[in-house]
């Protein structure tokens, strides 16, 4: 395991009291919803960010809004630090614990509260998954616009701390944009509401502020978000291309032509080749880069959308052009992309990094981000959100040698500082945590962050909530 990335010292005065707040504790919770067996708490050591681990001091696991207030005002009490976590796929340690942490789990509190077509929009406790909102409303003919590759998994609660996206945010944007309403807990224990049904709230945009805020601000219990009409149809299409850069400039194009497709997802070869192998969803395997292009709408929309897409793509030599031919064929198509994460586990170890750059750098970024993986001998997948700018390369490493995970952070790191000295920034969805923390400083001033710290304080002033997370442990107020 590597220890590049550094913790707070746990705090002794609630080390040296766990059997007295394990006791506290049990008298908040129903029983069977507080884990404090070692062994037991072994799962919730990391999450998606697999090369750092610390086993918690316990886990509580609420059933309400109520019991959640409950711990949070105890703990606040006492000043012991709380982690919250939701399904545990972060890929940047977000809910990574500490020994001196109580972790706060929101995977029992699975309510779907109300679904209100009146107002196209449906309440559901933290705990839903996010694919679990599109199921509820789909044969009604809507659907929950966000959809990370995680879907399956990932939580609405966890969602909001990370401003997740996922391949249809270019059009529908992330969760901000399809988010209205939070009940949220303060670090007192206080029970807050933001937002609502309403389109927008009255005062401050308060609900802006939590949403990306990895659970610094308060934890939220229940959300209240934006359900969409399903549209007429949709049709993906493969594009393949000669070189990565061919297809980064093509991608610039159609954006900079004023053309929005559904999803622009990018593939290079060794993802195609890892996806294809897992999936068998029928992508080119003689092509160097891949575009997933879903257009959506009447079939004369779609034809005319593609047409236009297609003739872009021409003029930077397009190799291959592969429209679905069924909903099967459709589906298929993005099993293979949200199978990506998932498929690369299983030849490799890896970081997937999470930067996001101007359209127009996309050609430029990903060619150094090649020399940068080939300068430490490793291997890099690159699969993202190219419609927007949402780079994840995955950096294939050996987790058991030391040097090679070494060598994996540092190019890493340097492929993040790239995104950001070409005009982007650190993170696109996956929340800075404990990855991205000690680059905070590349992107921002410690003025911009003695700021950001200052509203974070106005929350939480103890700094109980996530603590090792976010901000460098060095220059703290």
């Amino acid at each position: 395991m590597s220890e590049a990335i550094a913790f707070l010292p746990p705090r002794p005065d609630v080390l040296s009291r766990r059997a007295e707040i394990l006791a506290d504790l049990k008298e908040l919770v129903p029983q069977g919803r507080l884990v404090e067996e070692r062994n037991a708490l072994v799962p919730f050591e990391t999450d998606g960010f697999i090369a750092y681990r610390r086993r918690p001091l316990a886990v509580v696991l609420p059933e309400t809004t109520a019991q959640v207030a409950a711990v949070m005002k105890y703990c606040h009490r006492y000043g012991i630090p709380v982690v919250p976590r939701g399904a545990g796929t972060s890929l940047s340690g977000g809910a990574i614990p500490q020994e001196d942490a109580v972790v706060l789990g929101l995977s029992a509190m699975t309510r779907i509260l109300e679904v209100d077509y009146a107002n196209r929009c449906a309440t559901v406790q933290a705990g839903v998954t996010n694919l679990a909102i599109s199921d509820a409303v789909g044969s009604d003919g809507y659907f929950y616009a966000p959809d990370p590759s995680s879907q399956l998994a990932c939580t609405i609660g966890g969602n909001i701390a990370m401003n997740s996206g996922g391949a249809h945010c270019l059009k529908y944007g992330v969760t901000t944009n399809n988010l209205l309403g939070v009940k949220m807990v303060l670090v007192d224990g206080t029970v807050v509401d933001l937002g609502g049904k309403h389109l927008d709230a009255e005062g401050y945009d308060l609900l802006g502020l939590v949403c990306g805020s990895e659970g610094q601000l308060g934890i939220v219990t229940e959300a209240t978000v934006r359900l969409l009409a399903k549209p007429e149809g949709a049709r993906p299409v493969l594009f393949g291309f000669d070189s990565a850069e061919e297809a980064g400039s093509c991608v610039a194009d159609v954006i900079g032509a004023g053309i929005i497709p559904v999803a622009i997802e990018f593939m290079d070869k060794p993802a195609i080749e890892i996806c294809e192998a897992f999936a068998k969803a029928g992508y080119p395997l003689d092509v160097e880069a891949l575009l997933i292009v879903e257009v959506e709408g009447s079939e004369a929309e779609m034809d005319a959308m593609l047409a236009a897409i297609v003739e872009i793509a021409k003029r930077h030599g397009v190799k291959t052009v592969r429209e679905s031919q069924s909903a099967n064929e459709a589906a298929l198509i993005w099993k293979g992309r949200k199978s990506a994460f998932g498929a690369t586990g299983r030849i490799a170890d890896y970081i997937c990094m999470d930067g996001t750059v101007p359209l127009s750098q996309l050609a430029y970024v990903l060619r150094k981000t090649s020399e940068i993986i080939d300068r430490y001998g490793l291997r890099v997948a690159n699969v993202f959100h190219a419609g927007d700018g949402n780079m994840h390369p995955l950096i294939l490493y050996n987790i058991n040698d030391p040097d090679d995970a070494a060598k994996a952070e540092a190019a890493g790191m340097e492929i993040l500082k790239l995104c950001v000295d070409a005009g982007g920034c650190l993170t696109g969805e996956h929340g800075v945590g404990i990855e991205k923390r000690d680059l905070m400083l590349h992107q921002f001033t410690q003025v911009d962050l003695d700021q950001q710290m200052a509203v974070r304080s106005a929350f939480d002033a103890d700094w109980i909530l996530n603590p090792s997370k976010v901000f460098p442990l060095e220059g703290r107020g």
